[in-house]
């Protein structure tokens, strides 16, 4: 198995991140101009506050994909130095980006709590699946 073969899924989710941070200024930016606010008018505080949810949302989610995700991102960098890629983890890996991804479009649309939670969940234990395994295997255990 090619150990580079663990980069897609992580590129995929850099991809994510980018796509949600262009939607969130694309929300923002309209709201905005249809507002006639001008930016330099408001505090960052005084925009959440005013911010309706097809507004807000999206940056929320473009914070959410700085939690999480940075650990999928330090222990993709940690499995392909150590040379321990396997079919698993690139597994793993994708279950991360594809329930990642589910989130964020529901996060950033329909917004239905339950939902979003559970595609949270079934994304962030890929994660944790992965770095027990890797540190069982790091410890020898």
């Amino acid at each position: 198995m090619a150990q580079t073969a663990i980069f897609s899924p992580f590129f995929a989710s850099m991809f994510l991140t980018l796509v949600v941070w262009i939607y969130m200024y694309i929300r923002r930016i309209r709201f905005l101009i249809t507002r006639k606010i001008r930016p330099q008018e408001l505090t960052p505080s005084e925009l959440m506050r005013i911010s309706p949810p097809n507004v807000s949302n999206p940056s929320d989610n473009l914070k959410n994909l700085f939690e999480i995700p940075v650990l999928f991102y330090a222990l993709v960098l940690y499995l392909f130095v150590t040379n321990q890629v396997d079919s698993i983890y690139i597994s793993a890996a994708w279950i991360f980006f594809v329930f990642r991804a589910l989130h964020s479009l529901v996060h950033c649309t329909v917004n239905i709590i339950l939902l979003r939670f559970y595609l949270y969940l079934i994304s962030t234990i890929a994660v944790w699946f992965m770095a027990l395994r890797a540190a069982v295997i790091h410890f020898g255990l």
